[in-house]
């Protein structure tokens, strides 16, 4: 999934915007389209991970979007919304979306009445609409996995993580025959790199770490267990 969105945003780079207020963006994952900027409104429709969406301004704070996708026009939180920033897809941030020129725009009942009219649940406005309603705060963590695999004697555990800043994290650990090795990389949201190698031996009583920092600079050092 992740070639598929780092492709479609790299089709985007070119790509010019719809209208002078509209950004062009892609969907992180799987996300609920709703009514209006919390997750209390009623589903529109779901957009699905790595596609293109415009993006025309945030509600104050920069925690939910004002989106559309194909006929489709609704509120998307804010950590599911991708926009190209220096270069490299991140995510929309209270930092990147200005940048990127996303203004603060107001939601409101002639939002509704324009887009919704259409729909079943339409004539509930009063049931949904809450001035000052806490909006849930976004999520930190964009995507998570976590898979272990066993054969004979060795067993190997993986983790990938995605952060809303548009940084990631991996690690693999081994462990066979009374040793464990694993290795740990991090890639920043501006593309700087970091990586840590540890090696523990069960016989020696002893383990090796080796860090590399974003400038390059590595550094390791041994300690007994």
């Amino acid at each position: 999934m992740m070639k598929r969105l780092y492709l479609a945003l790299a089709i985007l780079i070119g790509a010019p915007s719809l209208a002078a207020a509209a950004t062009v963006a892609v969907s992180t994952g799987n996300v609920n389209l709703r009514a209006g900027p919390s997750t209390v409104y009623p589903v529109v429709t779901v957009v699905p991970a790595g596609t293109r969406i415009t993006t025309y301004g945030c509600v104050s704070g920069y925690s939910w979007c004002d989106v559309s996708f194909g006929a489709y026009r609704g509120w998307v939180s804010a950590s599911y919304i991708q926009v190209v920033y220096r270069g490299n897809p991140v995510i929309v941030t209270p930092v990147v979306a200005p940048a990127v020129g996303l203004t603060v725009v107001a939601y409101n009942r002639a939002y509704w009445d324009t887009y919704y009219a259409a729909y079943p649940w339409y004539g509930r406005w009063g049931h949904y609409y809450r001035p000052g309603y806490p909006v849930a705060p976004a999520a930190r963590v964009t995507s998570h996995d976590r898979a272990v695999t066993c054969t004979g004697d060795s067993c190997t555990a993986t983790r990938t993580t995605t952060g809303i800043y548009g940084g990631s994290a991996s690690q693999s650990r081994t462990c066979a025959n009374g040793e464990c090795n694993a290795t740990r990389n991090v890639v920043g949201p501006y593309g700087g790199t970091a990586s840590r190698t540890r090696n523990c031996s069960t016989n020696s009583q002893s383990c090796t770490v080796s860090r590399t920092g974003p400038a390059g600079g590595t550094r390791t050092r041994v300690f007994q267990r």
